[in-house]
């Protein structure tokens, strides 16, 4: 039996990206039961193959006893792209199919959005203040220019 390929998505973090994978489901089945793989083999082994800019780069095999599970890739450059494709394998069956490549970009800091919040919260006090000041201006606080007679100039 071939295995794959897993579902998997993927969300950015600051610096890093989080991985979910869905394992591929199995069509064995037990009494009726359709089987997870879990079920089958016990547990495991995945690769994340992670591909960017410096070209692709595969992760030590890591072991899952779960359907589905996460992991957090860290130590990424921010504003960059970053794609990802899984691979499921099992101790006595190495066939699988990898999953398609997915992309997302890594955050480039802890306060996703600040940066635009402050630029609107700047633009609306100096629309503010600029209705104020005109008001005043109006209502003839602020002085105009007085002109000066000839000879005191």
């Amino acid at each position: 039996a071939i295995l794959g390929p897993p579902e998997v998505n993927i969300t950015s973090c600051p610096n890093c990206i989080n991985v979910t994978i869905k394992l591929p489901s199995s069509h064995f089945r037990d009494k009726g039961k359709l089987l997870s793989l879990i079920d089958i083999y016990q547990g495991l082994d995945y690769e994340i193959t992670l591909k960017s800019l410096d070209g692709e780069h595969k992760r030590s095999r890591q072991k899952t006893t779960e359907e589905v599970f996460s992991t957090v890739i860290e130590e990424l450059y921010p504003s960059r792209n970053y794609c990802v494709s899984v691979e499921v394998t099992a101790s006595i069956n190495k066939h699988s199919v990898p999953s398609p490549w997915k992309c997302v970009t890594a955050d480039a800091e802890a306060h996703r959005g600040y940066h635009e919040v402050a630029v609107a919260g700047a633009v609306c006090v100096s629309l503010i203040i600029a209705a104020v000041l005109k008001c005043v201006h109006a209502a003839g606080f602020i002085l105009p220019k007085i002109s000066l007679p000839q000879t005191l100039v």
